[in-house]
């Protein structure tokens, strides 16, 4: 039996899962073997399904969706099913939050927070579900009343990344049922481990058969043909811009499918000479740092003041070099594994390029060997510039890069300057400079004076190519329901044949 509290250790063999459909675990023929990115030992075995696997679960979800089966209860009654789940999360805390470690590498402390953060996320669905709402129009003359209708819009696809395998899964999953919605999800192949055993809670919290479903395999085979299929309603798809671009064309060339899209982000913390510097420090270490830097969300570039600008990266450098890294399972570390041996060649690649293209190394920028596992140390580079590639790339690492600017002007200049939209943050003493950052800088999520802040209560979503749509709270609800007008006619009608 595994320890799941902080004496725990590694499985002596890796666990074999199923795949969920339609309130059953299924059999896999072919299977993936997952070894821990902390550890290099082998942790999980998951399915590759096929298409038929895929066909077949879909059908699941469309006849739980037309019975009514989902949509047809109250709101009450799918409350009812999120809150018992919330419950059983609690209770499984640890373990799911282990199962998380040991496939994706991030700090055990960390995982167990997120668990937190996903049970707070079906509490605030199944409020949303209760408070689900359409409108009336009252103003149409006495003949006419008209009503405005929020119905689910049918059989969801769900495709997660590998960065926060259980976070983004919660951040959509207690949301999309509230709404009255089905869903088929595909994790990524390398973390699917916690999606899949969400299904046999959501079983035992009372969800109908067929409402949830994961099918696990490859992007290129099950996440294609889930994009392309004719009988899914909508996609919401978290992962890179360049392949969100694809699901908009897969979306178009099928069935002009609904989207949800949250895609890549190259996020500024801007830092002024007015604000608390110490916290500002400690702000961007942090929001380099969680999850490796493997966070849409990163501050990766940190754009500040040029007056504060060297006793700044001091203060910064010297947070960055007191940053735990370590083995995952550690309560004490604070920086895991990088979690796929691709990412890792990346984020060093990058690190590469900085040094090539004259950037400064202020702090970090090599890998740490455990004995095992893969690490790199958080990594600060000072004097880019914005044509450098790691001022412009999405490195998806634990990489800041340091811009200097002198005025208001230039920092929401250089802020902005970047395809994506996805977040941003401000330091400043200054509530008018403060308020001025936020209304300007295009970010769909703004924080001022902390980073990486807020609950499910509030949308999440970005400008540009961040992304379309939003994610939880009750905006999150309504992004899975269509709208329709009913017009209804009050007394005898007005003849139009005499």
């Amino acid at each position: 039996m595994l320890d799941f509290t902080d004496r725990a250790t590694l499985p002596d063999a890796p666990r074999e899962f199923g795949f969920w459909s339609d309130g059953y675990w299924r059999k896999g023929v072919a299977m993936f073997e997952r070894r821990s990115p902390g550890h290099g030992v082998p942790v999980t075995l998951t399915p590759r399904c096929t298409v038929d696997d895929l066909n077949a679960a879909v059908a699941a979800a469309r006849r739980a969706f037309e019975d009514r089966r989902w949509a047809g209860l109250p709101g009450a009654d799918r409350a009812a099913v999120l809150l018992r789940t919330a419950d059983i999360l609690r209770r499984r805390r640890d373990e799911i939050a282990y199962w998380e470690v040991l496939e994706n590498g991030k700090p055990i402390s960390q995982a167990r927070g997120e668990i937190d953060h996903c049970i707070a996320c079906f509490e605030v669905g199944a409020g949303a579900a209760r408070l689900l709402h359409g409108d009336s129009f009252n103003s149409l003359g006495d003949g006419l009343f008209g009503m405005v209708l929020r119905e689910p819009v049918g059989v969801v696809g769900l495709i997660t990344p590998w960065n926060f395998p259980f976070l983004i899964l919660c951040e959509r999953i207690p949301f999309i049922l509230a709404s009255g919605c089905t869903v088929v999800v595909k994790p990524s192949e390398v973390t699917s481990a916690t999606t899949l055993l969400l299904g046999e809670i959501l079983s035992e919290a009372g969800a109908p058969d067929g409402v949830y479903n994961v099918v696990t395999g490859s992007g290129r085979t099950i996440g294609q043909a889930l994009t392309e299929h004719p009988d899914v309603d909508m996609l919401s798809f978290t992962g890179s811009t360049s392949v969100g671009r694809s699901c908009v064309h897969a979306a178009a060339d099928s069935n002009f499918k609904k989207l949800g899209l949250e895609l890549g982000g190259k996020n500024p913390i801007i830092v002024f000479a007015d604000s608390d510097l110490e916290d500002a420090a400690d702000g961007a270490a942090f929001g380099i740092s969680f999850n490796t830097g493997q966070c849409c969300v990163s501050s990766s570039r940190v754009i500040v003041e040029r007056s504060v600008a060297r006793e700044f990266e001091e203060i910064l450098a010297a947070k960055m070099a007191k940053i735990i890294v370590g083995d995952p399972l550690q309560t004490k570390t604070q920086v895991g594994a990088i979690t796929t041996d691709a990412q890792n060649s990346t984020i060093l690649s990058y690190i590469d390029k900085g040094k090539a293209e004259g950037a400064t190394l202020v702090a970090g920028g090599q890998a740490l060997d455990l004995g095992g596992g893969q690490y790199i140390v958080p990594t600060l580079f000072s004097g880019v510039t914005p044509g450098m590639s790691i001022a412009r790339d999405e490195i998806f690492g634990p990489v800041l890069s340091s811009f200097h600017f002198d005025t208001v002007e230039e920092a929401i200049s250089l802020a902005n300057d970047t395809v994506y939209g996805l977040a941003a943050s401000v330091w400043t003493k200054n509530i008018d400079k403060a308020l001025v950052v936020t209304r300007r800088v295009r970010a769909g999520r703004f924080w001022v004076n902390t980073i990486m802040a807020g609950g499910p209560e509030m949308p999440l979503g970005g400008f540009k190519q961040s992304g379309w749509g939003r994610e939880a709270g009750m905006y999150g609800v309504e992004e899975y329901t269509q709208v329709k007008s009913v017009h209804i006619e009050v007394g005898k009608r007005a003849h139009w044949i005499k």
